[in-house]
């Protein structure tokens, strides 16, 4: 279980703060078709999905350097006039981590240049100390930050709605949340074991840091 004295806090983005899927899924989608596959229905989508995505990629179409597929999947993303969002509870919880002094930090895979303007848009960018995004495996960074930023393991935590979050916690030896708005459904984040699993982050405010 996280600890109840916990400091800092390494949020995953999308699908943990913002919904983001539906631009995703459309600019997904246009790699399927650039590339002469099936579109995926956003089920599908959720279902098949994982990070790291140059993995998920490499079964779906093999072959395709990641250049290419950023070639299409890039434009498309900025193209897109699906909204992003931010998730219920989600801002309620930073101001409450904010206020009393919580470090909070992004770890994302999503691009980074799409990631700070949406925290801007959002108003969120306040909140974090650093934003990481365009981060391809995310078990390859935890380390680097929390040595360099120097957050005590024991104090320190990451939220995320995919099993590659709670692995990147364990990677880093900080202690694993798991929150049910995003992309990957409760049966197939469970099979990680994260620490805690909570419905949305007004769950884990109420449990944790009321």
């Amino acid at each position: 279980m996280p600890s109840p004295t916990v400091q800092n806090i390494i949020f995953d983005w999308s699908g943990t703060l913002v919904d983001d899927l539906p631009p995703v899924l459309e600019a997904t989608n246009a790699v399927m078709r650039a590339f002469g596959r099936a579109e995926l229905s956003r089920e599908e989508f959720r279902r098949e999905f994982r990070l790291p995505f140059m993995d998920w990629y490499a079964e779906v179409l093999p072959g395709v350097p990641l250049a290419e597929l950023d070639r299409v999947f890039l434009p498309a993303f900025a193209a897109s006039q699906q909204a992003v969002t931010v998730l219920p509870h989600a801002r309620e919880f930073l101001d409450a981590c904010h206020s009393a002094q919580r470090r909070m930090f992004v770890l994302s895979s999503a691009p980074q240049a799409a990631v700070e303007e949406q925290a801007r848009q959002l108003g969120l960018d306040h909140y974090f100390e650093t934003i990481y995004a365009s981060v391809p495996d995310k078990r390859a960074k935890i380390t680097e930050i929390v040595e360099n930023h120097g957050l005590h393991l024991p104090h320190t935590m990451m939220i995320g709605d995919m099993r590659h979050d709670v692995h990147t916690a364990r990677a880093g030896g900080i202690a694993a949340v798991a929150v049910l708005t995003g992309y990957e459904y409760p049966e197939v984040i469970a099979t990680a074991e994260p620490d805690l699993t909570v419905a949305h982050l007004g769950e884990l405010r109420a449990l944790h840091f009321s």
